[in-house]
């Protein structure tokens, strides 16, 4: 039984944030690593897109990292990706192209880029819900 919240301490939150204000102002995407949603590595992936609308991981990249996760007995918690110029909230695609039903999505979302607003969804078969993001 999965937890019902998302746990990630707060210097791995800030971690995303910067790697999100880095890549801006295309989208930035990555993989939250962790055991039961509680993540404990930030793997900071290459948005092949290049485009402030949409990502798609390097495939090679991601290969690697889910390697490395099952090799150190880790989970995807969540997969990340920004939202450059638009609200926290799936875009049509992210639901579309949400293939991992037992993973969550976090968004950030930089329009105000000096308080970037998160939140994480469970995207299964086209519905959405928010899930809880605890910061410890």
């Amino acid at each position: 039984m999965q937890s019902e919240t998302l746990v990630v301490p707060r210097h791995l939150v800030s971690e995303m944030i910067l790697h999100c204000k880095e890549i801006y102002p295309n989208e930035a995407c990555g993989i939250l690593a962790g055991k039961n949603r509680t993540v404990q590595k930030v793997y900071k992936m290459t948005n092949i897109e290049n485009s402030s609308v949409s990502y798609m991981m390097e495939p090679r990249e991601q290969f690697t990292v889910m390697k490395e996760m099952r090799e150190q007995g880790l989970e995807m918690s969540a997969i990340y990706h920004s939202h450059p110029q638009s609200d926290v909230h799936p875009s049509p695609k992210d639901i579309n192209l949400a293939f991992y039903p037992d993973s969550l999505y976090v968004i950030v979302s930089l329009i105000n880029e000096e308080q970037p607003a998160i939140k994480a969804f469970e995207i299964k078969n086209g519905l959405i819900r928010e899930v809880e993001i605890l910061i410890i």
